[in-house]
């Protein structure tokens, strides 16, 4: 089987939903043919003139970049802007373009996790839930059949995906009773004759099923019920709060597998992350505590005042401006810890450059994949006063 450009497109988009993304990003396919075939993925954060440079001699069909190459609208890509540059060596070469930014950011082994866990959170959570529950909404589907139909109408169910209750499939509850109609003249039921009342012995099939699924379910439970006219009953579960873990959504947040300074933090942090002439820069006592730990990928200034509200002990994220640091530290709230924007997205790559194998093995197809350590970050040294 070959793998195609659109298979991948396909699997980074089911984990990283373009949805997501903010209104004023720009992701998904930038350039490249869906049905174009992808043996070779080089992954990236910015889709700098050097990293088309590393994909094209490396051979890429394809550049995974978490960041856009095209952001703010252009009305032509001629050669003579480096822009435009990158976009004819990319085409030139038959190499895809593919990015995920803001969607990557806010999704489960998304850009936040991925720093989460390099910086050493262990079970890192959530912080601004951008989930309102309506992808994980549930219905109840019961209907009455006649019990030895009940089997075909359950399998019909399942296969249009109701039933599925964490690691569990084919879930419903039945039970028996008595069923009573009589047809009217023009019916042309499957038990009985117009006129005349019917006792049917019935089971009663209850199954739960995703709200967005409803349609589906519905339309092949009746297609496998025998009756003419069939009598269900499509129930709204209510949400319990507490009872779901947000999966999706700005930060992550968690406690440290043992308690350690802010000065060891600090090393941990550039130990974790690739060099660059940016470092880690750390405002805090340098003997405070540190147990609870906030992160934020990207420019993470619109998290200050939520962060406040945490209990963390140190936030981890990048481009902090100066007025908003000064002013968040007034507060004597969390440490600050700003490493170099390009430094802490990079992270993510090895992540979703092993994810992108392992489901490419599970389809028994093989890709190369290569995570490009060229350092893009825009600040190349720092002069130090002597």
């Amino acid at each position: 089987m070959t793998l195609r450009l659109r298979d991948v497109t396909e699997l980074l988009d089911s984990w990283f939903d373009p949805a997501c993304a903010e209104s004023w990003d720009a992701v998904g396919l930038v350039c490249g043919d869906p049905d174009q075939p992808v043996g070779s993925v080089l992954f990236a954060v910015d889709p700098a003139p050097a990293v088309v440079d590393e994909a094209v001699g490396w051979g890429a069909d394809l550049v995974v970049c978490h960041h856009p190459l095209l952001l703010t609208p252009v009305h032509g890509v001629a050669a003579t802007s480096p822009k435009g540059r990158v976009v004819h060596d990319l085409v030139r070469a038959r190499t895809a373009l593919f990015t995920a930014h803001t969607n990557a950011d806010v999704s489960a082994g998304g850009v936040n996790e991925a720093l989460a866990r390099a910086v050493g959170i262990a079970d890192p959570q959530v912080v601004t839930d951008l989930d309102d529950g309506s992808a994980d909404a549930l219905d109840k589907l019961v209907t009455f059949v006649p019990h030895e139909h009940a089997d075909a109408v359950r399998r019909a169910m399942a296969d249009a995906g109701a039933g599925r209750l964490g690691d569990y499939d084919g879930c419903s509850f039945t039970s028996t009773g008595e069923g009573r109609f009589r047809p009217l003249q023009g019916a042309g039921p499957a038990i009985g004759r117009p006129g005349r009342p019917e006792v049917v012995a019935e089971s009663r099939v209850e199954v739960v099923l995703p709200r967005r699924l409803r349609r589906q379910v519905v339309e092949a439970m009746r297609s496998a019920h025998p009756y003419e006219e069939v009598a269900f009953d499509v129930l709204e579960l209510a949400a319990v709060a507490g009872l779901r873990r947000p999966t999706r959504g700005h930060g992550r947040i968690g406690a440290l597998q043992a308690p350690t300074t802010l000065r060891e933090f600090a090393d941990r942090v550039a130990a974790a992350l690739p060099a660059t002439a940016h470092g880690v820069r750390v405002s805090g006592d340098p003997d405070r505590p540190v147990e609870t730990v906030v992160v934020a990928g990207g420019s993470g200034d619109f998290l200050l005042d939520t962060v406040l509200g945490t209990h963390a002990d140190v936030y981890v994220t990048s481009d902090l401006r100066h007025h908003r640091a000064a002013e968040f530290r007034e507060h004597d709230g969390p440490a600050l810890v700003d490493v170099a924007h390009w430094a802490g997205e990079w992270t993510w790559l090895p992540l979703v450059e092993e994810r992108l194998r392992a489901a490419v093995r599970e389809r028994g197809d093989t890709v190369a994949t290569r995570v490009s350590t060229l350092v893009t970050d825009p600040w190349t040294f720092r002069a130090d006063r002597r």
